[in-house]
């Protein structure tokens, strides 16, 4: 499906490329790492049938240009605002809104929730790499930073290389997109948005409003254990996905069914309706 409307929304220091389908509750879908609108582009689809989905390219990914300088440091604060300014642009003042983030994304859906629970009704952050919250994340910041110093002496190949003890050892899949962001994204993303810790205290505040969420194919990767823990923290169990990391390029169809259950699932469990879980299709 083709977005219904497309345009460019000013932001400090940026203008967000953003897309909107469908029609129905919005649904924001938030990409992490190199990635844009495009890599929700069948996912936002399949969602569209019953949700008005709005996707954007964060800033300095693709379309979204920045209007200061690139080396601006990366800040999930910021992009946070970037989210609540695009929502107060495409939704009504008091329109409940479902919130979806992956990777670095999923870190920006979590601090969104925290800055904005007024605006934010459910949260699903998928797989945040929040490689701090680990008790062996010494060792895992310190591959970070070699992946970053790689790229700098190196090159992209041997850094993505390096990167993939992540993500099991697997090469990154090919993913649609807009434009290759993979150099901005070692140089500006993946040590910041690694380092950050979502404010737990906060969320704990938001259970029942917030679900940490992880790929049944990547359940045995570094960059899935960060959910888990955050899970276990704020007392509630970790969803899965099919798919690994970027299960919802995969398999979409399949994806946008367990993320409509899930948002039920929570939903349900504020109104005191029990859900049951079936097992996701492929």
């Amino acid at each position: 499906m083709d977005p219904c409307t497309s345009g460019t929304l000013p932001v400090p220091g940026a203008r967000l490329y953003f897309e909107e389908r469908g029609a129905g509750p919005l649904l924001l879908l938030i990409a992490g790492g190199n990635s844009d609108a495009a890599v929700f582009r069948r996912l936002a689809a399949a969602l569209a049938a019953h949700h008005r989905v709005v996707t954007y390219d964060p800033r300095g990914n693709s379309r979204s240009v920045l209007d200061g300088p690139r080396d601006e440091p990366y800040r999930v604060g910021r992009h946070a605002d970037d989210a609540v300014r695009l929502l107060d642009h495409r939704a009504g003042p008091d329109e409940p809104v479902r919130v979806f983030g992956s990777c670095s994304g999923g870190q920006v859906a979590l601090e969104l929730a925290v800055r904005h629970p007024g605006r934010v009704r459910w949260t699903v952050a998928h797989e945040p790499p929040a490689l701090a919250v680990l008790p062996d994340a010494a060792d895992h910041l310190a591959l970070v930073a070699d992946v970053r110093e790689t790229f700098r002496r190196s090159g992209l190949v041997p850094a993505m290389r390096l990167l993939q003890a992540l993500y099991g050892n697997t090469p990154a899949p090919a993913l649609p997109e807009a434009h290759d962001n993979t150099a901005f994204f070692l140089a500006r993303v993946v040590g910041p948005a690694t380092r950050f810790v979502p404010d737990l205290d906060a969320l704990a505040a938001l259970r029942g409003r917030v679900a940490l969420a992880g790929g049944e194919d990547s359940r045995t990767h570094v960059v899935q254990r960060p959910a888990v823990v955050l899970a276990r923290r704020l007392g509630s169990r970790m969803e899965l996905f099919p798919g690994g990391h970027a299960g919802y390029a995969r398999y979409p169809g399949a994806f946008a069914r367990r993320l409509v259950e899930v948002f039920d699932a929570l939903r349900g469990a504020a109104a005191g309706v029990a859900t049951r879980r079936p097992v996701p299709e492929r």
